[in-house]
């Protein structure tokens, strides 16, 4: 695939999504079905009043990768098992670790942790997966209520008993679950194509960064073509007094290595910044516009006009974790560690094509203000905003 566009799967995908949009993500129906059948509010049931509760009997090391059936232990991710204790509909919650944030639902042979809890209704009056996806809302919250503290450590037995479901009509049920569903899938599609296209991008970023036999390319040593340096000090407290609009790069890695605003500024142009110390370092940015950095933060700006800093930026982002000393328990790239990184020196207008196509890809991936991620994240907060409407109910007095 050498080009952007959409797979068709992702352009069915995308229809489907303006099309549950335009409907109201379903509101609507669900709302006239409710005040056809339940005007008056529907009843909330104690999970212990319908359903089994209890953990299983399997320990994480019985975990087989090769193994025939599901094995629901205290995370996200469902390992594997040759042998199966439950043959069932159920919603699988863990007892401890990530209270509130995991859920799993099964509908057939699986096993399970000792400490992580099914919950199989028991009643024909209630759909399993809206069960499940009114818990995922829900649970946390009632959960908090009554924790002593922010967090939650573990739970019992009678806590899950005790949370309270609502019970509106099947048929309402099931609708809610077929337009849950559908949000979900399309959520899972995007995250698949977005695997997809870091595969295309990661493919083309080694293909065109390859000039191995190339007789046309100098090669020369980082020091050689650029200035390397570091930043200076930048306290917390200074950063607070003197804000600005201007950013302060450090170390970090999360919000794009940002640690701040003043209303100064050291650097102004096109520059590479790169991450001295740490378990990120060696992480390389692309840097435009006014800013500072601080001292755990390396600066490369280039000496020659030959050399387009977006080409270095993507070879660099490439070779430089290579560098990194990571002896003593603290990961170090200094600039004595950098400067003698080999880069290649193809022709301007190479560099400029090469630095096209892999932007294309970089914005496509990565970007959370555009691209995938973008998408990602906005078809994220319209299923939380759809499931919020969706799956509250007026209990009925």
């Amino acid at each position: 695939m050498s080009r952007l566009e959409p797979t068709n799967e992702a352009s069915a995908m995308q229809k489907e999504i303006s099309t549950i949009a335009e409907q109201g993500g379903g509101t609507t129906k669900v709302e006239q079905l409710i005040q056809q059948y339940c005007p008056d509010g529907v009843e909330y049931v104690k999970i212990g009043q319908i359903a089994q509760v209890g953990t299983g009997s399997s320990n994480g090391n019985e975990a087989d990768d090769e193994g025939m059936y599901p094995f629901f232990v205290r995370s996200q991710t469902v390992k594997r098992k040759n042998d199966y204790e439950y043959d069932e509909e159920a919603v699988i919650i863990p007892g401890e670790g990530g209270i509130g944030d995991i859920f799993h639902y099964i509908n057939g042979k699986y096993a399970l942790h000792q400490r992580v809890y099914r919950i199989h209704f028991t009643i024909p009056s209630i759909n399993t997966k809206f069960a499940f996806y009114y818990l995922k809302s829900a649970f946390k919250q009632f959960i908090l209520m009554k924790a002593v503290s922010a967090t939650v450590a573990s739970i019992r037995k009678p806590m899950i008993e005790g949370f309270p479901i609502p019970i509106p009509p099947l048929h309402v049920q099931e609708e809610i679950v077929r337009i849950l569903d559908t949000l979900t899938e399309l959520q899972a599609e995007l995250q698949a194509e977005l695997q997809k296209r870091l595969q295309q991008y990661n493919y083309y970023r080694d293909n065109l960064l390859s000039f191995e036999g190339r007789t046309d390319i100098e090669w020369k040593k980082l020091g050689e073509i650029c200035n390397l340096s570091r930043g200076k000090v930048y306290s917390k407290s200074y950063i607070e007094k003197n804000a600005g609009e201007y950013p302060v790069y450090s170390s970090q890695t999360a919000n794009n290595g940002e640690l701040g605003r003043i209303s100064t500024y050291d650097y102004d142009g096109e520059y590479l910044t790169w991450t001295t110390d740490g378990a990120y370092a060696g992480t390389i940015f692309y840097r435009k516009g006014k800013f500072s950095i601080t001292n755990v933060c390396g600066l490369i700006s280039p000496k020659e006009d030959n050399l387009n800093i977006k080409f270095l930026f993507y070879w660099l982002s490439i070779k430089a974790p290579d560098y990194v000393y990571r002896g003593m328990g603290n990961p170090k790239l200094m600039s004595n560690q950098m400067e003698p990184i080999k880069v290649p020196i193809p022709p301007l207008a190479e560099q400029q094509r090469i630095v096209s196509i892999l932007d294309r890809f970089n914005t496509l991936t990565t970007d959370i203000t555009a691209g995938l991620p973008a998408e990602i994240e906005a078809r994220r907060k319209q299923y939380e905003y759809y499931r919020n409407q969706l799956l509250t109910f007026k209990q009925k007095a």
